[in-house]
């Protein structure tokens, strides 16, 4: 079943001051890259990503429900305020994660290509066994609250169509759409990356109408709804701590807008064109999609919708017609545009169907991370002839139909329990990712090739252990609203923090039964195996040169 084997295996490696240095690592630890037979057997992924592909899934793979849905709900609970804010310190925290995966997947960028992959590499194999099996299971659950939103987004629309029908619709896509040529996920998230790019920036620009009153009826709302109902709407508690605790509300539930989409540029590394050209490219770019879709888009939402309006996600709850509607739809409605609503109605269910089929491509990709790492079994390393490990989607999608759940729940209320599962996976998931860094730095480091970084991010290692601690909080009092009094219910608990003893478990029974180290030394971290081939890559690539100035521009674009 699983590859766990304990056999030493001699390696050599080099150490600036000292030279060649012979040491004994598991033989698992080398097969994970270098393993011929097994790949003639299972077949291995293929390169079928464009760079056009990877901009574009970074700038807008994973813009989904919890900007254009998730978002309503947390606005009418804090406020616009603590909104606001909280997509600011939350953007902050994710452009740390980005450049530290774009500094460890530029590197090496392999085959198999994931965090828990870096993690058993960099730190140790309990600590990868359970990250890894953490990272499947959190994509897993983000399929399923983008494949659940759908629906809330589809009942917009008053229609005879039972909710069942369309789940099996758009979950069969996504699937359809991740099990064949890798290349046409990659065109698929191409276009829809492309069309959620074009409607946020058109929400921003209508905001901006709206705010100077150049609607239909020509209302100038400015920043109106921060003055009445008010900028904050107090947690718990009067005055300044009430206000305290709607901003943290707003922080923890803003999470799940953010959770788990840098991880997108290190799963499709081991199958992009030119990795060490292309991966930076999208990592310094990030900062720019958080800038203009997260915090310009939450500041549109915040102008044009105001935090007590019947309309918003909360309603649903309540059985009121058209409540399923985003904040944006909502807010367009109100300013008298017609038929708009209905066009960027269908442009979020575009995003909500997108970022499923990114996290479809994401959760399969950890699963077969797992088994290139020997922590899954071998059979999940099965490729099709066109690379894509399709029972990894198979068993992904199996998890997924969990979102079946939604035809007897509401699919307001089960979208609201895979946001809360979701985020504190996520949150634990870029702990362990900021620690993996700081180990891989401390490996360079250690090895006098610190500067042989294809991709050097700013502010490092300080801006990593900033963000760590951040994490490490967030983590802790992701649910602490249901310890005020009246709001304890079991189900909140659980969905809350029911990740962080699962996660526990996976990681203390792998390391009693393995035996492992609470950490590899220094001089054990294999930081050379498959750096000679991404560097016979990077020798290869010959760089496109435009040919005039609309090349230029989309060569800067893709």
């Amino acid at each position: 079943m699983f590859d766990s084997n304990k056999h030493d295996t001699e390696k050599v490696f080099v150490d600036s001051n000292e030279g060649p240095i012979p040491e004994k690592i598991s033989s698992d630890d080398v097969d994970v890259f270098d393993d011929t037979a097994s790949d003639e057997k299972y077949g291995t992924t293929q390169r079928g990503l464009k760079s056009r592909h990877i901009q574009l899934i970074a700038l807008g793979g994973c813009i989904g429900t919890g900007l254009f849905v998730g978002s309503g709900a947390t606005l009418s609970t804090t406020g616009p305020a603590p909104l606001f804010m909280s997509f600011v310190v939350i953007s902050g925290l994710v452009w740390v994660v980005m450049q530290t995966l774009g500094e460890m997947s530029a590197y090496i960028p392999t085959s198999g290509s994931s965090v828990p992959l870096y993690v058993k590499r960099y730190v140790e194999p309990s600590l990868a066994f359970a990250a890894g099996w953490n990272y499947w299971y959190a994509y897993a659950m983000l399929v399923a609250s983008e494949v659940s939103a759908s629906a809330v987004i589809i009942s917009y629309w008053s229609n005879p169509v039972p909710v069942a029908v369309w789940l099996t619709i758009v979950l069969a896509t996504i699937v359809m759409l991740n099990v064949f040529v890798v290349s046409w996920y990659g065109e698929s998230e191409f276009w829809f990356a492309s069309i959620k790019i074009i409607g946020i920036l058109g929400l921003i620009v209508l905001g901006v109408v709206l705010f100077f009153g150049g609607g239909p009826n020509q209302d100038r709302l400015g920043f109106r709804y921060w003055q009445k109902p008010g900028a904050f709407i107090p947690f718990a508690a009067p005055g300044d701590t009430g206000k305290f605790l709607a901003f943290w509300t707003a922080l923890v539930k803003s999470g799940f807008a953010f959770i788990l989409s840098p991880e997108l540029i290190v799963l499709a590394a081991g199958e992009t064109e030119a990795p060490r050209r292309n991966i930076p490219k999208a990592a310094k770019r990030f900062v720019y999609r958080l800038m203009v879709f997260y915090i310009l888009g939450t500041l549109v939402i915040t102008v044009i919708v105001a935090s007590n309006d019947e309309l918003l996600l909360q309603g649903v709850e309540s059985g009121k017609t058209n409540a399923g509607a985003s904040p944006f739809v909502i807010g367009i409605k109100r300013a008298g545009i017609r038929t708009l609503d209905h066009i960027i109605n269908a442009v979020i269910l575009t995003s909500a169907w997108s970022a499923g089929n990114s996290f479809m491509f994401a959760g399969s990709r950890s699963l077969y991370s797992l088994a290139m790492t020997g922590q899954a079994p071998r059979i999940f390393r099965t490729c099709n002839k066109h690379g894509v490990p399709y029972l990894c989607v198979a068993v992904t999608s199996l998890l997924a139909c969990l979102v079946y759940l939604s035809v007897s729940g509401g699919s307001a209320n089960v979208f609201q329990w895979f946001v809360n599962l979701t985020t504190i996976s996520g949150y634990i998931a870029w702990i362990v990712l900021l620690i993996t860094y700081l180990r891989f730095r401390h490996a360079l480091e250690y090895n006098g090739i610190l500067d042989q970084r294809p991709y050097k991010s700013p502010g490092q290692p300080y801006v990593t252990y900033v963000a760590l601690s951040f994490l490490i909080i967030l983590t802790l009092t992701n649910g602490f609203q249901v310890f005020f009094p009246g709001k304890f219910t079991v189900s909140s608990f659980l969905a809350a923090y029911i990740t962080l003893p699962i996660v526990i478990v996976l990681y203390l029974g792998h390391k009693i039964w393995f035996r492992t180290p609470l950490f590899l030394p220094a001089h054990k971290i294999d930081i050379y195996t498959g750096k000679e081939e991404a560097d016979r890559l990077e020798e290869l690539d010959v760089p496109p040169v435009p040919r005039n100035v609309a090349e230029k521009i989309w060569f800067w674009i893709a």
